[in-house]
């Protein structure tokens, strides 16, 4: 089961899914990003996501691309080794800023504003 808490933040929208990121509860989490899409900043917040598969992995690429489209920026907080290591090895954090606190990821997405 997957839940996915949507808090308002200082110029960014945080998005905080809570649970397994895969084929599963994918289709949850795309829908969020998608409706978040419209803000400039979004930051998510992988710190509760204990596992995350490619279908996972594609829907953060997909929130990306959707937000970028609408001339926002996104960046990634995670301090879990699994998926910071999943996420370096793909190369997604060439795409985004992947920083291990939500702090850290708010600052990197004012450095990019």
């Amino acid at each position: 089961m997957l839940e996915i808490a949507v808090e308002a933040g200082d110029g960014y929208v945080l998005c905080r899914p809570v649970g397994e990121l895969d084929a599963y509860t994918v289709a949850q989490f795309r829908e969020a990003l998608t409706d978040l899409a419209a803000h400039r900043y979004v930051l998510i917040d992988l710190s509760e996501v204990p596992f995350m598969d490619s279908a996972g992995l594609g829907a953060l690429i997909g929130g990306i691309r959707r937000a970028r489209d609408n001339d926002g920026d996104v960046a990634v907080a995670c301090n879990r080794p699994a998926l910071t290591r999943l996420l370096h090895t793909t190369g997604f954090d060439r795409l985004v800023p992947v920083c291990e606190s939500v702090e850290e990821a708010v600052a990197a997405l004012v450095e990019t504003a």
